[in-house]
C-alpha cells in the first residue's frame, strides 16, 4: 500500500501529492563488506553521495575539465523552443532522481504552460525539499513527489496526474553509471510507464578523445580525487573502518573495450584494515573499483534505446560532440 496525500502531515502541504512507495534502504555495511570480499574489490557509487560527497560533486560540476554539466545546460538553452513544440501545452514532467534544480527549471521554463512536475527519489527527505522548492517557485504547476527506487520500474498507476503528454526527464550522464543490462532494465521500466505519445528526454555522454575523458574524472585541482577518497572517509566514520586514506591514490582510466571511464582507488603500499570488525588486506598496487561511467556513440545509444522498445526521434549535441540529449518515444507496436 502507498501512503497518499490525504491525511499526511502538514509538512507535505505544499505538494499536490506525496506517494511513499517505501523503497528498501540500501545496506551500507552489507554492501561494503560484500564489495571488499570480491576480487577485484569494488564499492557501489551510490554511497558517494553523503552530505560531504554531494557538496564535493557540486564543486566538480564547476571544474574546467568537467564539461558535462555546462554542455548539457547549453544544449537545453538552445533547443528550448524545439522541446516546447515537441511536448505541447500542458505537459507532465516526471524526473527520476530529482537531480539538478537548474536543469529541471530550464526545461520547465522552456515548455508551454506545463501542467505538472513529479519528482522521484529513493531519499524521501531530499525529494520532499526539492519538490517543495519547485512548488513554491511555480505556483501554477501541480507538483507531486514519489518516494521510490526508480531503478525497479515506475508505478504511476495510482496517481491522479494531469492529462497532458508525460515527459520523463533523465538528464546528466546517469544512464552511463549502469552496466549495460542495468541500463536496459532502467529504460524498459521507463518504457512500461509511458503511454503512446509520451516521451523520454535523456542525457548521454559521448565517446570522445581519451585525454578529455580522463581529465574530466581526474582534474588538475584534485577535486575528483577528494570525491573518491571521501567514500573511504565515510566508511571509516560510519562503519568503524581503519583504512589509511593516505595510502590510496585516485585513478581514472579509459576502458576502450567497454567504452567507459573507470574510477579506482589504488593502494600505494600494502595495508591491512578493518570494517566493522572484519579484516581485509590490500596488496601494493591493488585497486578498489568505485565507479563506471559508460560513454555512447549515436549508434550505440540508439541500439540501447531500440532494444527496449523506444524510437530515437530526435538527438541534439554541442558543436564539439561532447554530450547529447535524446528524445525517445515508445515504438509503435507491430
Amino acid at each position: 500500500m502507498h501512503d497518499r496525500m490525504p491525511g499526511r502531515p502538514s509538512a507535505h502541504a505544499a505538494l499536490a501529492f506525496y506517494d511513499d512507495q517505501h523503497p528498501p534502504a540500501g545496506d551500507f555495511l552489507a554492501d561494503v563488506l560484500e564489495g571488499f570480499s570480491r576480487t577485484p574489490k569494488q564499492l557501489a557509487p551510490v554511497y558517494f553521495y553523503d552530505a560531504t560527497g554531494s557538496a564535493i560533486f557540486d564543486e566538480i560540476t564547476d571544474l574546467p575539465e568537467y564539461y558535462v554539466t555546462r554542455t548539457e545546460l547549453d544544449i537545453l538553452d538552445r533547443i528550448g523552443p524545439e522541446l516546447s513544440g515537441l511536448a505541447g501545452p500542458g505537459a507532465v514532467v516526471i524526473e527520476p532522481g530529482s537531480g539538478s534544480s537548474v536543469k529541471i527549471r530550464k526545461l520547465l521554463d522552456a515548455l508551454s504552460e506545463p501542467a505538472a512536475y513529479v519528482g522521484l527519489d529513493i531519499s524521501g527527505t531530499h525529494l520532499e525539499a526539492a519538490c517543495q522548492e519547485i512548488a513554491a517557485d511555480y505556483p501554477a504547476l501541480q507538483v507531486g513527489a514519489i518516494c521510490a527506487d526508480f531503478t525497479q520500474g515506475l508505478d504511476l498507476s495510482q496517481l491522479q496526474l494531469e492529462s497532458g503528454r508525460r515527459i520523463i526527464f533523465f538528464p546528466g550522464s546517469t544512464i552511463g553509471n549502469f552496466e549495460p543490462e542495468g541500463a536496459r532494465q532502467l529504460l524498459a521500466g521507463f518504457r512500461d510507464a509511458l503511454r503512446p505519445g509520451d516521451a523520454v528526454l535523456i542525457g548521454a555522454d559521448r565517446v570522445k578523445n581519451t585525454d578529455t575523458l580522463v581529465a574530466a574524472y581526474d582534474d588538475a585541482q584534485g577535486v575528483t580525487a577528494r570525491f573518491n577518497l571521501n567514500l573511504v572517509d565515510r566508511i571509516n566514520r560510519e562503519l568503524d573502518g581503519t583504512i589509511d586514506p593516505s595510502g590510496l591514490s585516485h585513478k581514472a582510466i579509459w576502458n576502450a573495450e567497454k567504452a567507459r571511464i573507470e574510477m579506482h582507488l589504488v593502494a600505494d603500499h600494502a595495508q591491512r584494515f578493518h570494517v566493522a570488525g572484519r579484516e581485509f588486506e590490500l596488496r601494493e598496487g591493488e585497486s578498489i573499483h568505485t565507479e563506471n561511467s559508460h560513454k555512447f556513440t549515436p549508434e550505440s545509444f540508439t541500439s540501447l534505446a531500440e532494444s527496449v522498445g523506444f524510437d530515437v526521434l530526435h538527438s541534439w549535441s554541442d558543436a564539439a560532440d561532447l554530450f547529447s540529449l535524446h528524445w525517445l518515444e515508445p515504438a509503435a507496436k507491430a
